[in-house]
């Protein structure tokens, strides 16, 4: 609470003097009862009553205001590392009242931060629970369908296991993505920091969803020629989900026959800023700012349609922020949208392990 005992409340000194006057009246008239009374005693005695009087009462309502707040935060605390302390308390009003409501503010932001995460839980456990219900119910139906004799029919058996199998993987993916996320919130999984060709290691994840996109005749480009490596600092191995998630991204909902665009700039001298931009459907302005959030679908049904956790944006967002970097997103609706995130640039030379880039199969 910080205020020590630097100002008497003014009660203190109106009560010390009307004590001292009782105090001397009294004594004046019981010395004059017995004869004994002087008038120089009574003048010398009065200011050592006052200045008892004041120290009686100072140290008495200090010592009982103390225990009284000591009492009082004992009770209404939740914070378990605050210990009230000698000499944190004052008797003056002003600065009590100042302190309790400074208190007050502090568990009204406290209340409402936990009401805040209380929502947040179970917006969460509510979004895991609907993602898993799905892909579980439909393997449970194929499973009984089977069960009620169609596992006889060869051809409608082997059908069934491979939904069901699909639908087994979508919960996998779920689940690792879940792990993902909480591995990297909680500070638990490490980045890997090397030198890697940020060019090169796009190229790659090109190759990797070439198929994807030649579905929707969709073009995967650099939007020119880089002729020089492209050195950058960081992660390649989490770099490259980054790049993966977004890129198919831009595949899911792009229009047919459309393009995906990848183009790596200066951002500043020690960073490169690489740009991923569709010409597909667009996002509308309100959804932007919870675009990362788990879960979160602007399309639940197209979303249902094209599959995935809702975590990809989300895992995409706490890769890039661990790495100290920024990731922005802007887009039109019909028009298209553009993801764009930072790296640390740097140069290529002994000092530093590089590593090579080889393609392999997403999860």
């Amino acid at each position: 609470m910080g205020v020590n005992f630097r100002n008497s409340n003014s009660f203190i000194v109106r009560y010390t003097i009307i004590l001292t006057l009782i105090s001397t009246v009294f004594i004046s008239g019981l010395l004059y009862v017995i004869g004994g009374f002087n008038a120089a005693y009574m003048l010398l005695l009065t200011p050592l009553l006052l200045i008892t009087n004041f120290l009686v009462l100072r140290i008495g309502v200090d010592k009982y205001v103390f225990k009284l707040l000591q009492h009082l935060y004992s009770e209404v605390s939740l914070l378990e590392d605050f210990e009230l302390k000698e000499g944190r308390v004052s008797t003056d009003l002003k600065s009590l009242t100042s302190d309790i409501e400074e208190f007050a503010r502090g568990k009204k932001i406290e209340i409402e931060t936990l009401k805040i995460r209380e929502e947040y839980r179970k917006d969460f456990l509510g979004n895991v629970a609907h993602e898993m219900k799905t892909p579980l119910f439909t393997i449970q139906g194929y499973i009984l369908t089977l069960l009620d004799g169609a596992l006889q029919d060869k051809k409608v058996r082997k059908r069934y296991l491979e939904r069901a199998n699909k639908n087994v993987d979508r919960l996998l993916h779920i689940v690792n993505d879940l792990d993902t996320i909480t591995r990297l919130e909680s500070g638990y999984e490490k980045l890997n920091r090397t030198v890697f060709d940020i060019h090169k290691l796009i190229s790659n994840v090109f190759e990797m969803l070439e198929l994807k996109a030649s579905k929707k005749d969709i073009k995967l480009l650099f939007d020119k020629s880089y002729s020089e490596p492209l050195w950058a600092n960081g992660d390649a191995e989490k770099v490259e989900q980054v790049l993966i998630n977004l890129i198919e991204n831009s595949i899911k909902y792009g229009d047919q026959g459309g393009t995906t665009e990848v183009a790596i700039e200066k951002f500043t001298k020690h960073k490169w800023i690489v740009r991923i931009t569709d010409n597909g459907q667009g996002i509308s302005e309100e959804h932007l700012p919870r675009l990362f959030e788990r879960f979160y679908r602007v399309d639940r049904s197209g979303s249902r349609k094209q599959g995935g956790s809702g975590l990809g944006l989300s895992i995409v967002k706490h890769i890039i922020e661990a790495h100290g970097e920024r990731i922005y997103v802007e887009s039109t609706p019909e028009i298209g949208s553009e993801f764009s995130f930072t790296l640390q640039k740097t140069e290529n030379n002994s000092s530093k392990s590089t590593i090579e880039l080889k393609a392999s199969s997403p999860e």
